[in-house]
């Protein structure tokens, strides 16, 4: 596709236009088209500039509109603009959308590359060649100075190591850290992460961290789960007032301080505040949907912020924003029946929504009310599928729920082989049963089964790579777009 990189109305002089005896010149012709645009005030012309002040208010319809308009007409940056609002959505159609609107852009725009390359980066179903395109993308992009691409490289290296075997990515982290890039040291944080080794490097995140604090605000949410792991409160306290006072100037969006939230929520981080966390969601909910369900997630967790009625109204009103999130926890509330009385079709229902809406562990819900029969009948295709999304999406449980479902044979045939590749894949979130389950299923394979799961296991771990749900914010932030400010049109 041949892109239009020059401003609405430049270069008319240019195109061919000739005057002589018969015809126009070109000046004439220029006078004339000024006169007209100054009589019309520009009414109906997209408006780029319009165009991102309507995303700064948060009017995505206007900035769409006028984004698309230009997109059209093949322009590169309003293409990118386009293409981020689509990946906002999170819509699977919307996402292939994206995908294709940032490939249109890509031949001559960095931004474009970078987005195109973050995004099959995150993919989850990537091919071997998508994977090998966001490595190429993401490198072109940084050296026609595009930032934001060195944390998804990252990623790639550490999650899909077979697909990079002449990169070893501490190494490849070594030598971006000595070349002095701000993003080194980010990227070595999230191979903490990766290896399970973040534990052993809190004082290293935290001085890593500082330094970029005025520059990549996801660190905020670093900073945060440091101090929330090592119990430290004051220190912890002096950062929430810094996230304050960062969102009253504008220095970051109401986003980041919704994740911040959530870690002091997170009880697998250590002591929450849970009341805090729900004082600065109800300071950003109302320019910010998500924290909506934020709120309303903190209030299933801890009952006493909330009764029913608030947690009911908390979750209406991230369903009235068209947050897939919402659609999750009500479905959730159904599938339980604790909070409000169980309902499988409702649950049905809402989870489906949020499925089709992305939300991984919708699938899993789903899965378990096929395969528990809860709709009437045991539905094991279904149960399958669904679980089979959600642990090749990184739902941590969903593994053990296939290990049952195929060691149990309630509805299908018992496949021991399959129950054990999905019950070594659960020991990755271990518990006291999945274990039990493990170990049973070792001692009943024969030498050719376990030889056979061996090699299933081998490519199902391939196939999913190496990062799961415990790379935490930052392997989230590389693969999403830039927040407000950054990388602007």
């Amino acid at each position: 596709m041949l892109v239009n990189t020059r401003p609405v109305g430049a270069g008319i002089a240019g195109d061919g236009l000739r005057s002589g005896p018969h015809g126009p010149s070109s000046l004439m012709i220029l006078c004339s088209l000024a006169l007209a645009i100054s009589l019309a005030g520009c009414a109906g012309l997209p408006d780029q500039r319009l165009a991102n002040e309507a995303l700064k208010r948060g009017d995505t319809a206007l900035a769409e509109q006028n984004y698309q308009q230009l997109a059209d007409l093949g322009y590169s940056e309003a293409q990118v603009g386009l293409a981020d609002i689509q990946m906002e959505t999170r819509d699977p159609a919307k996402l292939k959308q994206a995908e294709a609107t940032y490939r249109a852009a890509a031949d001559i725009s960095p931004r474009a590359q970078a987005r195109l390359g973050r995004l099959l980066a995150a993919k989850a179903d990537a091919s071997e060649a998508e994977r090998q395109e966001a490595e190429t993308l993401l490198k072109k992009a940084f050296a026609n100075g595009e930032g934001s691409t060195l944390i998804p490289l990252a990623m790639l290296y550490l999650q899909f190591p077979q697909s990079f075997p002449g990169t070893n990515a501490q190494q490849q982290i070594d030598q971006w850290r000595a070349a002095g890039y701000p993003e080194a040291g980010l990227a070595q944080v999230l191979l903490y992460r990766t290896q399970n080794t973040y534990d052993q490097h809190l004082a290293e995140v935290e001085r890593i961290c500082k330094a970029a604090l005025t520059t990549t605000d996801v660190c905020y949410v670093e900073l945060a789960s440091v101090y929330q792991k090592r119990g430290q409160a004051e220190q912890q306290a002096a950062l929430i007032e810094q996230v304050k006072s960062a969102y009253q100037r504008g220095v970051i969006p109401a986003s980041r301080v919704d994740s911040v939230a959530r870690v002091l929520a997170d009880r697998s981080l250590g002591q929450t505040d849970e009341k805090t966390a729900q004082a600065l969601l109800e300071q950003v909910a109302p320019v910010n949907p998500a924290s909506w369900v934020s709120l309303a997630q903190l209030a299933y967790d801890f009952p006493e912020l909330g009764d029913t009625d608030k947690l009911m109204e908390y979750i209406d009103k991230g369903r009235a924003a068209e947050q897939p999130r919402a659609e999750l926890l009500l479905g959730r509330l159904y599938y339980e029946g604790k909070t409000v009385p169980a309902d499988a079709e409702k649950a049905e229902s809402h989870l489906q929504n949020a499925a089709d809406a992305g939300e991984i562990s919708a699938h899993y819900y789903l899965g378990q009310l096929y395969r528990r029969g809860y709709l009437g009948n045991v539905d094991p295709q279904k149960a399958v599928d669904h679980l089979l999304t959600a642990a090749r999406g990184g739902q941590l449980s969903a593994d053990y729920a296939l290990a049952q479902l195929f060691s149990e044979g309630h509805g299908i045939r018992q496949d021991l082989v399959n129950a054990w590749v999905f019950s070594q894949l659960a020991q990755a979130n271990p518990s006291e049963q999945s274990q039990t389950l493990a170990a049973e299923l070792d001692q009943q394979l024969s030498p050719p089964q376990k030889a056979q799961a061996e090699r299933l296991l081998q490519q199902e771990r391939q196939a999913r790579g190496a990062i799961g749900q415990g790379a935490g914010a930052l392997a989230l932030h590389a693969v999403q777009a830039p927040e407000e400010g950054e990388d602007s049109l």
